[in-house]
Formats: C-alpha cells, structure tokens, sequence
C-alpha cells in the first residue's frame, strides 16, 4: 500500500467514527428530550448547520426504541475527538437535568 493510499485510508476510518460520534450525540439529545442541532449551535455558534448532524439525525430512532447512552459514555466520545466546546454545553444540560 502506498503511501497516499494509507494516508486516505486513515482519513476515511477518522471520518466514520467522527461520523458515529455525531450519532451518539445526537441520539443521546433525543433520549434526553433535547435538539442536538441547538445544542451543536450553543457549542459552536460560528459553525452555522452541519450537514454530519442532519444526516445522523435521519439515523437516530424515537426515545422508546433506543438504548440508553450514558452520560459518561458520551462525555468519553466527544473527549476523544476534543471536542471540548460541545462537551461544555451538554455538560451543562446534564447537570441542569439533575437539579
């Protein structure tokens, strides 16, 4: 394999599991009652729309036919991409849903 050919390899596999994380954002949003694409424009309001966010939303399922994502869980995925603004901001709503 050559070296152009792993390198776009390597992109390919980065922007799957980008493309999951976006996922497990979005369904936890919906799991919680809230709009991932607020949220998404709370974290990052100079972004505007994402396209990644409205093509996983037609992916997410209504909250009683989805496993619980926990908050732990998501915190760990959007750390791993640091992805700290939107982290922040869910952060939040985690601890307002605990008040």
């Amino acid at each position: 394999m050559d070296h152009k050919m792993l390198e776009d390899k390597i992109i390919e596999n980065y922007r799957q599991e980008e493309n999951m994380m976006i996922l497990v954002f979005a369904q936890w949003c919906i799991n919680n009652e809230l709009d991932p694409e607020a949220i998404y424009l709370r974290a990052h309001p100079d972004q505007g729309s994402n396209p990644a966010l409205r093509e996983a939303l037609e992916l997410t399922v209504p909250k009683a036919e989805a496993g619980e994502i926990a908050d732990e869980t998501l915190l760990g995925v959007l750390s791993l991409f640091g992805n700290d603004d939107l982290a922040f901001v869910v952060n939040e709503e985690m601890n307002k849903r605990q008040r």
